[in-house]
Order: structure tokens, then sequence, then C-alpha cells
């Protein structure tokens, strides 16, 4: 099961360790049954393919096919997975060799080259109820530069919100109960506690595209061909605010080096007081520092809230796309999407589960706080780095950024020489 993260994946984080046994479902039948795809009859066999999914998951997925296929008897649905490494690689020789599933687990960015290359379908072609039954931004997140159309169904949803440490705010003249609500609020508040405390920190992190899309930056140009930020003044404006502040000690050193171990470890030890994670990240700390149990405090993510999906597309290329784009509907439908977030740690893409007690009603603990946070933050919440943008792009924007907050570099310089290589990378595909 796969995600990505505020800072940048392809998807190579497990959304939950849930275990297998908890995940034995029979089929979880919409009631009224999947709707047709365009005037297609709804028969024959297709594969769905999903990702890193099995063997945890296979009783879940198994419960979902057996429901479809009761509904619809004339349909088959087989089942394959693929292992997390190396699977953008494998998908794009799946197509390229003509043997692309009927129904694929594809997050937005592995969509993006198969849809540019028409090997996926437009699926708002046939299903004129996307917009009112999916969340705006997980549809968006598969809607191109230069392409027309809708190139996945949005199967599943996770968001950030932010964790503060309670007893570092106290010590050093914050207030638990005020914390940060925007970027301009985190940089005040971290050189309150920098005054009063040289030695803790609550900034631990460099910026990135999705910090330049929050500062109002034009990332990528309206067709998706060539990155735009370095001629803005504000993206350098924004890496000059962060130079400045690590210059002036208001974030680790290590920040900027190889060995920094991430704002999440840093939080968990105790060494800086805040740092982002989905919504039930707080266990996982806890767990590791049992000392943060009853000392967190949480509160929605910074500026705007990050988006982070996973899909469902359908082959153009199906034999039988009547029915592969019935079972992708059937699959992403409330009731199936809300069977499988009840069990593991993720948030439906379908706009009526956002009523869901589960989600919306906190329970009084600071996880069911950070869940109802989460689900609230989903509907406004946006894909903040650009699907075209790679792991070698942003890792090269990366290191621009570090030379320009240690000083060898002006942030203009940084932006330029960054922008230059990424659009090189962008154009050769």
């Amino acid at each position: 099961m796969r995600t990505t993260t505020r800072t940048r994946s392809t998807g190579l984080g497990l959304l939950a360790t849930a275990a297998a046994a908890a995940l034995v479902l029979t089929g979880c039948s919409s009631g009224s049954g999947a709707a047709s795809a365009g005037s297609g009859k709804i028969d024959g066999t297709i594969t769905l393919q999903t990702w890193a999914l099995t063997p945890t998951y296979t009783d879940y997925l198994d419960g979902v096919i057996k429901g479809f296929e009761q509904e619809h008897p004339d349909a088959k649905v087989k089942l394959q997975d693929q292992p997390g490494d190396g699977y953008a690689d494998k998908v794009l020789s799946q197509a390229s060799s003509n043997t692309l599933p009927d129904v694929i687990n594809l997050p937005p960015d592995i969509a993006l080259p198969l849809a540019k290359r028409g090997f996926l379908q437009d699926v708002s072609k046939d299903d004129p109820k996307l917009a009112s039954t999916y969340v705006s931004g997980a549809l968006d997140s598969y809607e191109y530069k230069g392409l027309d159309g809708t190139y996945g169904y949005p199967w599943y949803l996770n968001t950030d919100v932010d964790y503060w440490n309670k007893s570092m705010f106290d010590k050093c003249g914050l207030d638990a109960d005020n914390p940060p609500k925007t970027t301009d609020d985190l940089f005040t508040q971290a050189k309150t506690m920098h005054d009063k405390c040289p030695d803790d920190y609550l900034m631990s992190r460099k910026p990135g595209l999705g910090d330049f899309t929050l500062a109002g930056v034009k990332v990528l140009g309206s067709d998706g061909t060539k990155f735009t930020f370095a001629g803005s003044s504000k993206a350098a404006d924004l890496i000059g605010r962060y130079k400045e502040a690590y210059q002036d000690g208001y974030m680790p050193s290590n920040v900027l080096n190889s060995d920094y171990l991430g704002n999440s470890t840093l939080f968990t030890q105790q060494k800086v007081a805040w740092t982002t994670g989905g919504a039930t990240a707080l266990s996982d700390m806890v767990k590791n520092n049992p000392s943060l149990k009853g000392n967190v405090i949480v509160s929605p993510a910074l500026d705007t809230p990050p988006l982070y999906v996973q899909g469902l597309s359908v082959s153009s290329k199906s034999k039988h796309l009547a029915t592969a784009e019935a079972f992708a509907q059937y699959m992403t439908n409330a009731k199936n999407q809300e069977a499988f977030a009840h069990l593991v740690n993720i948030f439906p893409s379908t706009t009526s589960s956002q009523s869901d007690p589960y989600f919306s009603k906190d329970d009084g603990t600071v996880n069911g706080k950070a869940r109802v946070l989460a689900n609230e933050a989903l509907k406004q919440a946006k894909v903040l780095n650009p699907v075209e943008a790679n792991s070698a792009m942003t890792d090269f924007l990366d290191q621009q950024i570090a030379l320009a907050m240690k000083g060898q570099v002006s942030p203009e310089q940084a932006l330029q020489t960054a922008q230059t290589k990424m659009n090189s990378l962008l154009a050769n595909g």
C-alpha cells in the first residue's frame, strides 16, 4: 500500500501495517451495483493489478472482487500484485509490450507518462458523476497539463497534520494552544524559541517545490513542459528566509548534511518541537518514545494541506473496457473505500465518506483529533508537488537549496541552476 510524503516520493512508504487477519472481508457491495461504463456490456475477464498489497490485503481485495462478480455474473476479475520496488519501470514495460492490465493501481505521477502516450482511458468520457463522487483535489491530480480528460479514479488518500511538543513550547516561551498556523507564524515562533532556548529548535527542514507552491510561486508552465519557478522573486525570498533562519541557528546545523535524520525522527527524539505526519503518526512516535505520550499537540497543516493520492486507472487498450471501468468505479465507491479505510490508516476519496462519524467525530484522544483534522483538511488539500517533477529533479533542487542556505551560492543562482537541470530532464522524458 503506497503513498507519498510531503517532501516528495514516488510511493515507497507504507500507509499502514494492519494485521492481515483483520482484513477478512466478504463482498463490500455498494447496494445499487457498479455503474455502467459507456454503452458496453459488463462481461468478460479483466485483470486488476495492485502495488505491493498482497498478501497482507489479499482477503480484502478478494472480497471486493467477489462482490463485483456477484453483481455481474458474466464478468470475472483476476488479481495480480506487483512488488514495491521498480513498480514504475514494470508498468512502463507492460505498456510498451501491450500487456498493460485492464485496471491498474497507479499514483498520479506514474499514470502521467502512460496518459501522455495514450495508454490510459479518459474515464470522464463515460462517468458523468465523477465530479460529484470524488474529492475535487483527488480528481485534479489525474488531470494533467497539456491533456484533456481525467486518467484515474481516486482510490484512497492521505494528508498531513502538524505535531508540536508541548513541554518544549512551555519551556521556550511559546503557547502550545496557539501553535503556528502559517509559514510566517513558523518563522516568528522559531525565533522566539531560539531566543529563549538556544539549544532547542522548532524548525528542522529545508523548503522544496511544495513550499514554492504554498508561497504562490508558479512552479510549472501551463502546458506542463517547462518549470518556471526560477523567475519568481517569491521563490528566492523564501529560500532567503530559510537561509537566514539556518544561519541564525533556528534549526539544527545538520539539516543540510547527509546524516540528517528527518524532522519526524528528530521530533520523536525530542530534539525539535515540530513535525508533520499522517493522522496516525503519533502512535509510532509514542511507541518509539513513550515519554511523548500526553505531551503532543496536534493542529492543521500550515497554509494549504498537502494531498497524497492513490488511484485506479483503466487501460485504453482493454478488450473489455466497459467492465474495466465498471470495476474501477465499484472498487472506489464509498462503501468499499470506507470498509478499507476503517481497517487501515487511509481516507476515502469519496465526498460522501467525509461525513462518516469514524472520520468526522473526535473521540477525545490526540489520535482521534488528528483523524478529524486530516479528514477536514481533505476538503481543501492539494497536490503541492507537480507530478511532472520526479525524484531526480527534486533531489537536484534540494542540493541547490542546501548550497544557497549555506551561503555558497545566491538563492537566485540556485533556482536558475536547478530549473535549467530540471527542464533538461523534463525534456528528455
